[in-house]
C-alpha cells in the first residue's frame, strides 16, 4: 500500500515509516499536522492515512472530516495514543476506518494493515471490546415531561399590581406607582380578576391574602 503518515513526533514517524517499508509498503510522505495531512494526502493521492488524533493544523479529526468527504477512496486509520472514548466515537462519525492506539504490538499493526488491504475494518479486540461496551451502557432515563404551564399562574407584573391593589391603591395610583398607563394598570388588573376567579377588588384583596400571594396587606 502506498501510505501518508499524519503525526506530530518525528521520531515516532520514522520508526514507523521503517517498520512500513520492511513489511512492503511504500510511505509516500510524513506531515506533522491537519492541514498538511489533508493538502497531502489530496496531493499523493495515498491508499492509507495513518492519523494521530492530536495535532497542530485542525488536529486528526478535523482532518479525517475533510478527507472522508474530499477524497472518500482514500483510508483513514488513526493511530493515536488517545484511549478518549469520545475521540474513537468522533473518529468513526467523521469517516475513520479504524482506530488503533501507539501501544499496539508490530504485529497487531501489520494485522490490521492486511486487514485494510481486504476491505475491512482496523478495529483490535481491545477497542471493538470498547465500542461494544459504550453502546451497551444504558440509555440515562428519559427527564419526566415538565408540567403544563399553570394558564391561571401570575405574571410577575400581575403579582405587582396585585400587592398594590392589596394596599389599597386605586388604577391611577397603581399606574403612577409602576410607572405604566391607566389602561396597562386596568388590563392587568382584568386578568388578574380572571385568574383569580374574583368578580371585584375585594375578593382579589380576599383571595391573595388567603392563598399568600402578597407579602404583605
Amino acid at each position: 500500500m502506498r501510505i501518508l503518515l499524519a503525526d506530530d513526533h518525528a521520531l515516532f514517524r520514522d520508526g514507523v515509516a521503517s517498520l512500513l517499508s520492511a513489511w512492503g509498503h511504500e510511505v509516500v510522505g510524513q506531515v506533522a499536522d491537519g492541514d498538511a495531512a489533508v493538502s497531502g494526502a489530496l496531493w499523493l493521492r495515498p491508499d492509507l492515512v495513518l492519523m494521530d488524533v492530536a495535532m497542530p493544523g485542525g488536529g486528526g479529526l478535523v482532518a479525517t472530516r475533510r478527507l472522508a468527504a474530499g477524497a472518500p477512496e482514500i483510508a483513514i486509520v488513526m493511530l493515536t495514543a488517545s484511549e478518549d472514548v469520545d475521540d474513537l466515537f468522533a473518529a468513526i462519525k467523521a469517516g475513520a476506518r479504524g482506530y488503533l492506539l501507539k501501544n499496539l504490538e508490530s504485529a497487531e499493526l501489520r494485522g490490521m494493515l492486511n486487514a485494510i488491504e481486504r476491505g475491512e475494518a482496523a478495529i483490535t479486540p481491545a477497542i471493538a471490546a470498547r465500542i461494544l461496551s459504550e453502546l451497551a451502557r444504558p440509555e440515562p432515563a428519559p427527564a419526566p415531561p415538565s408540567a403544563e404551564p399553570d394558564p391561571d399562574r401570575l405574571t410577575d407584573r400581575e403579582l405587582d399590581v396585585l400587592r398594590l391593589v392589596v394596599r389599597g391603591m386605586r388604577n391611577k395610583e397603581i399606574a403612577s406607582d409602576l410607572g405604566i398607563s391607566e389602561n396597562t394598570a386596568k388590563f392587568h388588573l382584568r386578568n388578574i380578576l380572571d385568574k383569580l376567579h374574583a368578580q371585584n377588588r375585594a375578593e382579589v384583596v380576599a383571595r391573595a391574602m388567603r392563598d399568600g400571594l402578597v407579602e404583605d396587606g
